[in-house]
């Protein structure tokens, strides 16, 4: 599979994910579904550390490590992510 092809299904994949809290936020305060997508994408981080880690002991001894990478990584997608709404709000809000 080409870059181009993995980009292209790793962001409909995300757009899966966002439809789906966009439905939520129809019936339910934002706020609400926006801590439960974040406590869902942290505790399938955690899942996917622990699945690929040999035993207790070696999926522990990654937990600062992993944790500093993730957040790092989230850091930056927030980042990018700030300066696209920034860059078009109206566009994205429709204010």
């Amino acid at each position: 599979m080409s870059n181009i092809d993995e980009d292209k299904k790793f962001r409909e994949m995300a757009d899966a994910f966002i439809a789906i809290a966009n439905k939520q936020c129809k019936s339910e305060n934002p706020s609400m579904v926006n801590a439960s997508f974040l406590y869902a994408a942290a505790r399938f981080n955690i899942f996917i550390l622990a699945a690929s880690s040999g035993s207790a002991n070696e999926f522990e001894s990654k937990k600062e490590d992993s944790l500093n990478a993730l957040m790092a990584e989230y850091k930056k997608m927030l980042e990018d992510h700030f300066e696209n709404y920034k860059e078009n709000f109206e566009k994205h809000t429709g204010k």
